[in-house]
C-alpha cells in the first residue's frame, strides 16, 4: 500500500533515474539525518531527565537493537545512563 499515485511514483523515479550517485546519496544522507534529528527529539520529550550522553546512547541503541535487549543487558543500560548523569 502506498500513499504515492502510480504517475507520481513514475515521476519519481525518473527523476532518481536523472540523478548522479552523489545526488542520491546526498538525499539518503539528509533523510537519514532528519530521521535521527526527530528520534532525538521524541527521545528528549520521553526522557526529559535524561542527559545528552544518555539520550545519544539510547538513540543508538534504538537505532541498531531494535528489539528489546535480554533484560540484563537492560538493567546493565540503565545503570550506565544512571552513572553517566552524575
Amino acid at each position: 500500500m502506498s500513499d504515492t499515485s502510480r504517475v507520481a511514483a513514475a515521476l519519481q523515479a525518473e527523476i532518481y533515474r536523472r540523478m548522479t550517485g552523489a545526488e542520491r546519496l546526498r538525499i539518503a544522507l539528509d533523510m537519514s539525518l532528519a530521521v535521527r534529528e526527530l528520534s532525538m527529539a521524541r527521545l528528549q520529550r520521553q526522557h526529559p531527565d535524561w542527559s545528552e550522553l544518555a539520550l545519544k546512547r539510547e538513540l543508538l541503541r534504538y537505532a541498531f537493537l531494535p528489539a528489546a535487549p535480554p533484560f540484563k543487558l537492560e538493567e546493565h543500560w540503565a545503570a550506565a545512563c544512571r552513572a553517566s548523569e552524575h
